[in-house]
């Protein structure tokens, strides 16, 4: 099996990483988010390039937790501690300040996903449906879509590496962007892939544009804890948004 170290997919690059005597060290949701903070210096949504991307990983982990300088900053515990106080402080001020959300930028384009799983899929997640759907796939949409409108139940039996994992995280974004159903819950064969779940649907909450630019009330203030979910408690400016955010 050849492997092109400069064009390799997110997710095969993940199971390369895990591939080794350490085992499950990433995931594939881990390295596309990287790869979005990275920028086009490793590659893009589909391709990474392998080299450029361990190179970005060293010089990150260089930069947070290589050693102060002499005149760096102060040295003692106490100076240490009263520094990260008060960033600590000014941080914390900052991130409970989120106000303005910002305006819907496709109004028409959000609508008409309102109702139509199918069309929510291609429109927001280009990159996770890239081949033409088949007729098992449309039959299940179909499925979906009816369970999340209109309540009910059913199983359906996918091949691996069909699909059935993608579909079900974005039946899941899709039913708590737009208010369909106010509990949604997505149960993975065990706990580590329930977690991979999570992260998946988490990484487009953080990185999917279009997610932003029509979700602002929802994906708006995610954005701004950048991962700090103690911020959460204490964020300022969600009450500044005037549109609704939840069925009647």
């Amino acid at each position: 099996m050849s492997i092109d170290l400069k064009i390799m997919r997110p997710g095969k690059l993940a199971g390369l990483l895990n591939s080794t005597r350490l085992g499950e060290v990433t995931s594939e949701a881990r390295v596309r988010r990287n790869v979005i903070r990275a920028g086009l210096r490793v590659g893009d949504s589909t391709r990474v390039n392998v080299l450029a991307y361990a190179a970005w990983l060293v010089a990150s982990w260089q930069a947070r937790y290589s050693p102060r300088t002499p005149g760096q900053g102060p040295s003692s515990y106490d100076a240490l501690k009263a520094e990260a106080a008060a960033r600590n402080r000014r941080l914390s001020a900052t991130g409970r300040e989120i106000a303005p959300i910002p305006d819907v930028v496709h109004p028409e384009r959000r609508a008409a996903c309102e109702k139509d799983f199918r069309r929510f899929c291609e429109t927001y997640f280009p990159a996770a449906f890239t081949l033409a759907w088949s007729g098992d796939h449309l039959k299940v949409i179909s499925k979906i879509e009816a369970a999340v409108l209109r309540g009910g139940q059913f199983a359906q039996a996918m091949p691996r590496g069909s699909g059935k994992t993608t579909l079900a995280e974005m039946a899941c974004i899709w039913a708590i962007l737009y208010a369909h159903r106010h509990f949604v819950c997505l149960i993975g064969a065990t706990a580590e892939r329930a977690r991979s779940m999570l992260e998946s649907m988490k990484t487009e909450f953080e990185c999917n544009e279009a997610l932003l630019e029509d979700f602002p009330a929802s994906i708006y203030a995610i954005r701004r804890l950048e991962r700090i979910h103690n911020r959460a408690g204490g964020t300022d400016g969600a009450d500044a948004y005037p549109g609704p955010r939840t069925r009647p």
